[in-house]
């Protein structure tokens, strides 16, 4: 059996999160009036967007993708390569490099498992190599999004679903196997696998991290 190394995104190799990708497609819309309403919408719920983060995951999910109902699919990947070149990239965190590397070359598979959409992470994948990762989709009805999201729907526990069924399919031994993530939201993610570490950690994971002896670290 081989063994992987599973990635959080947003905050662990990237100091980005769904709200600038969301401002920037805000931004990059048609018209000027759509324009400022949409943007001027999304900077007001980002308290709203914080509040549920807190309270449930999949509560903020399904109050957050609801800003894209009414977008062109055609629309939205057209901009994800300027997204991932004025946005993303630029939010790479210096030590995310060091850390792909020195995995990659212990031979460690690289999945990225991702509350992301699959269109704007797509550049990004590519520009770190890694061709195995997860994220979430937006569902789209004759190329217009509904503003919900089709399953299985990436977050907390989940991902942890997710990354035991590719660890069965792929043969991965999850025993030897390590976990990445800036976030208690994925401590079932961080509990499936033999060697899990804190990146970035907000203030919960990081106590989790010290009362069970994890590796913290700062790709910052």
């Amino acid at each position: 059996m081989s063994a992987a190394a599973f990635y959080d995104l947003e905050g662990t190799l990237v100091s980005t999160n769904l709200v600038h990708t969301l401002g920037f497609y805000a931004k990059n819309q048609g018209g000027i009036l759509r324009t400022i309403r949409k943007s001027a919408t999304t900077l007001l719920s980002i308290p709203l967007f914080a509040a549920t983060d807190q309270y449930s995951r999949k509560v903020f999910n399904d109050l957050f993708f609801k800003r894209y109902t009414g977008e062109s699919e055609d629309r939205l990947r057209f901009f994800a390569d300027e997204l991932f070149e004025d946005v993303l990239k630029p939010a790479v965190f210096p030590g995310a490099y060091e850390l792909l590397e020195k995995s990659r070359s212990l031979g460690f598979r690289q999945v990225v498992v991702t509350g992301a959409l699959d269109f704007s992470v797509k550049p990004l994948m590519e520009h770190f190599g890694i061709t195995d990762y997860v994220a979430n989709r937006l569902e789209f009805v004759n190329g217009i999004a509904t503003g919900r999201l089709l399953p299985p729907v990436l977050a907390a526990a989940t991902k942890a679903t997710w990354i035991r069924q590719f660890a069965e399919r792929e043969n991965i031994n999850l025993n030897e196997s390590f976990a990445y993530t800036d976030s208690m939201s994925d401590l079932p993610m961080l509990s499936l696998v033999g060697h899990p570490a804190a990146v970035n950690p907000d203030m919960r994971l990081r106590q989790t991290a010290l009362h069970h002896d994890w590796p913290i670290l700062n790709l910052k």
